[in-house]
């Protein structure tokens, strides 16, 4: 999906060109089909090939994959999510950041009223 998100659109060859330690072609090209048979990829055919291309954006999908993570790992509770980013050790905020954050639990602060 990293590919793709990053390419727009890829075949099986361009996929494994773009990974580090890519597994066979037949494990690429079956992966992609899982991923399209689970609504997460499309394909549309080139001439005899097919082209691969994330099904959502990439904000969507970032989002889906979050409210999943919150869900499995953390109860549901959004706070023990926040919680979690913000002990890892390389969680270094800057000071506008920070600010950032603030703001955006104001905002969803007064939203929630």
């Amino acid at each position: 999906m990293d590919v793709l998100f990053r390419r727009g659109d890829a075949t099986v060859a361009e996929v494994m060109e773009n990974m580090p330690d890519p597994p066979s072609y037949s494990a690429v090209r079956a992966t992609l089909r899982i991923l399209e048979e689970k609504g997460h990829v499309v394909h549309r055919e080139e001439g005899q090939r097919y082209v691969y291309l994330p099904a959502s954006a990439p904000e969507e999908a970032r989002a889906d994959a979050l409210k999943h993570l919150v869900r499995t790992f953390f109860d549901g509770s959004t706070e023990q999510a926040v919680t979690a980013l913000l002990r890892l050790s390389d969680a270094h905020l800057s000071e506008a950041e920070i600010d950032s954050l603030q703001e955006r639990i104001r905002a969803a602060r007064e939203k929630g009223k």
